[in-house]
């Protein structure tokens, strides 16, 4: 019997977490013979294969150096079975309704192409910075739950032929951790597709956070090549679901200058920019009580305080990622759009630097 679905999780160095995240999948509700998991270890040097292969239907081994999550999801997507291909981060834990509930989504909308869940309110790591996170990212695709212009590859589906239609992820252009997931959701939706967010599909987040690593993501992995590419495709004042909302680019604005003002008030110029600065701040902090209203409930007051000057940070760090952006364009306006990519691509391009092993026995 063709399963339903194409589970799909990459992963590198994954030998630590493969164990609590296979181990979910594998205790899920969902019939075993309605989905097929396929591991594709993005040339680890540990014994991630080894592990992988105590859960896996397929286990694809690549070899050489690693290539990034895309290019792996590309390789699992080449050995698929499944009608729709769901992809699960590797420090990604499943609940056991997750595949269950995505099958229902599925069954609940025809029209779907795509659709992608949240993160729960449980994250593991305990530290401020995880909690306040994963806790962002739920309640991001909680309030923006409905019709979406992206996509999410932590715990997303899309329908295999619509993924073969705009060429899978683009592998090439990312070949790192990035926002891959992001514009193939762009590409989705100019082939008219239907992408949802379904916040029931829930999954926790293994990722342990420090604030060296998310600044480094939240500006040189996500904002500055998304930036980019709304710059490409000309839609970076306009207002779309999730990050996009109406308003958020005027709050960027706001923050970035509070903080110019702010600066020049401290380095001895006139007093008038650091008070309207503190004004700024102040009203972009008033204007996202609803945010700090969930996390005080959830969390308490004090943790509630916290959030505040971190989302000022996030303001003002898409303020850099998009004067970054446009610098980087201004220096070469006439570069031309990345091709779309190609999928399948006939078969790994290095054949000698990838090996692929098929696991004889699946662990229920």
């Amino acid at each position: 019997m063709t399963p339903r679905l194409s589970v799909i999780v990459p992963v590198h160095q994954g030998e630590r977490l493969l164990p609590v995240t296979l181990g979910a999948l594998a205790a899920s509700d969902l019939a075993r013979d309605q989905w097929q998991l396929i591991v594709v270890d993005d040339a680890s040097q540990d014994d991630t294969v080894a592990v992988a292969r105590q859960w896996a239907d397929h286990v694809v081994a690549l070899v050489d150096k690693p290539r990034g999550p895309g290019y792996a999801r590309n390789r699992g997507a080449e050995m698929s079975q499944g009608e729709w291909l769901v992809f699960v981060d590797a420090d990604v834990r499943v609940h056991p309704d997750t595949l269950r509930r995505i099958v229902e989504a599925i069954d609940s909308r025809p029209d779907l192409d795509a659709l992608f869940g949240a993160y729960d309110d449980a994250p593991t790591a305990a530290n401020f910075l995880s909690q306040y996170r994963n806790l962002l990212h739920r309640y991001t695709h909680l309030v923006g739950a409905g019709e979406a212009e992206t996509f999410w590859a932590g715990c997303g589906a899309v329908r295999r032929s619509m993924f073969v239609a705009v060429g899978g992820f683009d592998e090439d252009r990312y070949p790192r951790p990035q926002i891959e997931d992001i514009e193939l959701g762009y590409r989705i939706r100019d082939r008219s597709g239907r992408i949802a967010i379904r916040p029931e599909v829930q999954a926790a987040h293994l990722k342990e956070w420090r604030l060296r690593g998310a600044l480094r993501t939240d500006l040189v992995d996500r904002g500055i090549p998304w930036a980019l590419l709304l710059l490409e495709r000309r839609q970076l004042a306009r207002s779309a679901n999730l990050n996009l909302k109406h308003g958020e680019q005027l709050k960027v604005a706001v923050v970035v200058s509070a903080v110019i003002g702010i600066l020049v008030g401290i380095l001895g110029g006139p007093v008038w920019p650091a008070l309207a600065g503190v004004l700024g701040l102040g009203g972009v902090t008033l204007s996202n009580r609803a945010l700090i209203r969930w996390f005080a409930q959830l969390r308490g007051p004090w943790f509630a305080l916290g959030v505040i000057p971190m989302n000022l940070l996030y303001y003002l760090l898409s303020g850099v990622a998009v004067a970054v952006a446009v610098l980087i364009r201004s220096r070469s306006p006439g570069k031309p759009r990345p091709s779309t990519p190609r999928f399948p691509a006939g078969g790994v391009d290095e054949p000698a630097a990838t090996e692929y092993h098929h696991s004889s026995e699946v662990v229920p």
